[in-house]
């Protein structure tokens, strides 16, 4: 209940000063299926991720994402694309790896209600749109770094 207030809170700041955020997305996919997340304080599926901390690079913060929300240790990472989003009044680009190889070795933060893994022709109903067009382009071999809306 204590995320969800934050959360709400973090709409009202969005709504009032606009920011402009970096994020990182991974799109984790081994034996043709994809591990997505779903969040305590959002409805919906996800790929795990989240925002950059000051001082980080991008494959800390999607190694850092990973973990907390997983539990998973990645190998190779490579970059599908950038992504930007404009919705909830602040700009959001995120940049989404790619991992064939991880290994779930610890458990998720507080933040995650569940973790499943879902055959890429069968993905479930509450994925976000975004995410559902990043594993469409995966799935047809058009993921290569490409700039987009997310």
């Amino acid at each position: 209940m204590y995320i969800r207030f934050l959360f709400l809170g973090y709409r009202i700041f969005c709504f009032l000063f606009r920011p402009v955020r970096m994020g990182v997305r991974v799109m984790m996919i081994q034996d043709s299926k994809v591990t997505l997340v779903r969040q305590t304080y959002l409805p919906g599926w996800f790929m795990p991720g989240g925002g950059l901390k000051r001082g980080e690079t991008l494959d800390q913060a999607a190694r850092r994402e990973a973990f907390e929300e997983t539990g998973a240790e990645l190998g190779k990472v490579w970059l599908m694309g950038a992504y930007t989003s404009f919705k909830d009044w602040k700009t959001d680009h995120n940049l989404v790896f790619v991992c064939e190889d991880f290994k779930i070795t610890g458990k998720p933060d507080s933040e995650i209600a569940e973790i499943q893994s879902f055959p890429l022709d069968a993905l479930p109903a509450g994925l976000w749109p975004g995410h559902v067009r990043r594993l469409e382009e995966y799935k047809t071999g058009q993921a290569n770094p490409q700039f987009g809306e997310w």
